[in-house]
């Protein structure tokens, strides 16, 4: 695994091999990332110039650290699991990226009230199969963590079912991944 782009370009991170199913951790491909990140910054404008991020399930945090490689402002990082804390601490520190990132060690779906500015460019990418993306993504937006406007990319394998603030821009099929990027309306 290793950022595809920007200032932290080629930079590896440390790996999970081929994921830890006990954690959870199923780190994105890096050809997806970088199909995914090509999307932000063609179709939908340059969405990581001075974003703030959220990075919802973070794990290893591939996603919130490709977008502080390519401009974001800042990025929090929601993670709660032993083994994908340190490795998302470790990764932040091999991209020398602690000035700008923020990790909130909590179960993403009792996220309470966000502390600071709302994210404009959000990152879901829960457990596959659990249905846990929903009730993460409700508690964020009824915390005040996304700003109106915000675009929302929501990596699963199954089919979701989306709060009523969302607006479906895209969805793009990668094997048994389907990455959408809503709106928040």
């Amino acid at each position: 695994m290793r950022i595809i782009g920007g200032e932290f370009r080629g930079r590896r991170l440390a790996s999970v091999g081929k994921g830890d199913a006990g954690a959870h951790l199923r780190p994105t491909a890096d050809r997806v990332r970088e199909s995914l990140f090509n999307m932000l910054a063609g179709g939908f404008g340059d969405q990581c110039r001075g974003a703030v991020v959220l990075d919802i399930f973070a794990g290893t945090g591939a996603l919130g650290l490709e977008a502080l490689s390519r401009g974001a402002q800042s990025a929090t990082f929601v993670e709660n699991g032993r083994v994908a804390l340190r490795l998302l601490r470790e990764n932040i520190a091999i991209c020398r990226a602690e000035a700008c990132a923020r990790v909130v060690q909590r179960d993403a779906r009792k996220l309470g009230v966000c502390p600071g500015d709302a994210a404009t460019l959000v990152f879901l990418d829960p457990p596959y199969g659990k249905q846990m993306g929903e009730s993460a993504l409700t508690a964020a937006l009824s915390g005040g963590w996304i700003a109106k406007g915000a675009l929302i990319v929501w990596e699963e394998s199954a089919e979701v079912t989306v709060p009523e603030a969302l607006h479906l821009l895209d969805a793009r099929r990668y094997g048994d991944t389907t990455i959408r990027i809503f709106e928040h309306a």
